[in-house]
């Protein structure tokens, strides 16, 4: 334990390439999901958001009784323009016990990847059995990500996708050539959701604004709506969340960030926890509107960060470190200064 193993960019990617995105998007979820089922047992507080005109840079701790877990993550925009990513992290899990941390991880893919499998996860607790074709709108760095969650999870074989940018299509299409699905290219976003039984809402602009409006959603539907993430930030209009039921992770924070922003406080939302532990239900038919307002809660991050330290433990992957301190004597962190091969 008093190694530390380090997990980067290039280590994350050769430990995909071992394992298979799928399978490592499927490992996920289910780490998730057993975590989601022991909900009751974790720290849980709103994340520590400090926000600015530019983005926000936020603090998402939780721990149980064996592990804790944060992850430090930005939300920037704007930083497309400079060609900087729009979200970044790193995440750092530690034995409860000792208080020694035992991974420090990239979390830049690992936010896609774990982001990707919470929505896939909660679909097939909430989105009708039948379904198969997903609308995606917004095709940025999530899309990928969440398009094969859903193939490999729920069973999407369609997305019809739309976005603003021209561009950002043909790198969707491009990465996505040879992965089974089948995509069509929608004019606007209301041409994407036309006959879709999930819709993706992904979209990165900070501002409140209209990308899915109330005519564009049938019955039936599920709405996984994962692009409202801050203060000030919504995609759907506020009728769509009175005409189905609301799913969130932690009320608290959704509150504050997801679409139930644009909602008086006593808004009714079912936690999604819940209904994954059996002891609220899920979908009630096949008629029925289902939202998921995710924002993403530290739990999940926590559930990506256990499944790669298991994962590491398993293949080898990633670096040892000398973060921390290791004198003889434990109580002589001095005498280290005069003997620096010791440390």
């Amino acid at each position: 334990m008093r190694n530390m193993r380090y997990l980067g960019v290039a280590d994350m990617i050769a430990l995909i390439e071992q394992l298979g995105i799928g399978n490592v998007l499927k490992g996920m979820a289910a780490y998730i999901e057993e975590d989601f089922r022991n909900w009751p047992d974790f720290d849980k507080t709103p994340r520590v958001a400090s926000h600015s005109d530019a983005g926000v840079i936020e603090l998402m701790p939780t721990a149980n009784a064996e592990l804790y877990g944060f992850k430090y993550v930005n939300g920037h925009p704007g930083n497309f323009r400079a060609g900087l990513q729009t979200v970044t992290g790193f995440g750092v899990l530690a034995d409860v016990a000792t208080g020694y941390p035992m991974l420090l991880s990239e979390m830049t893919i690992a936010t896609a990847l774990r982001t990707a499998a919470a929505s896939a996860m909660a679909a097939r607790h909430l989105a009708r059995a039948d379904s198969k074709v997903m609308a995606l709108i917004g095709a940025g760095a999530q899309s990928e990500f969440q398009t094969i969650a859903f193939k490999e999870i729920v069973g999407i074989n369609r997305v019809q996708v739309y976005d603003i940018a021209p561009e950002a299509i043909a790198k969707y299409r491009r990465n996505l050539a040879g992965s089974g699905i089948e995509i069509t290219v929608a004019g606007s976003a209301a041409e994407a959701v036309q006959g879709a039984d999930i819709i993706t809402t992904v979209t990165a602009d900070k501002r409140n604004a209209t990308i899915l409006s109330d005519n564009m959603v049938s019955a039936g539907v599920h709405v996984n709506a994962i692009g409202g993430d801050c203060p000030g930030k919504t995609e759907l209009q506020a009728s769509i969340l009175t005409r189905g039921r609301v799913f969130v992770e932690y009320p608290p924070q959704t509150r504050i960030e997801g679409e139930i922003q644009q909602m008086p406080e006593d808004f009714p939302v079912t936690e999604l926890w819940s209904v994954i532990t059996g002891a609220t239900p899920g979908r009630l038919s096949a008629h029925e509107i289902t939202i998921f307002d995710s924002v993403g809660f530290a739990i999940e991050d926590f559930s990506a960060l256990r499944y790669l330290w298991d994962q590491v433990q398993a293949t080898g992957h990633g670096q040892i470190i000398d973060l921390l301190t290791t004198p003889e004597d434990p109580r002589d962190l001095f005498g280290l200064l005069s003997k620096p091969e010791a440390a």
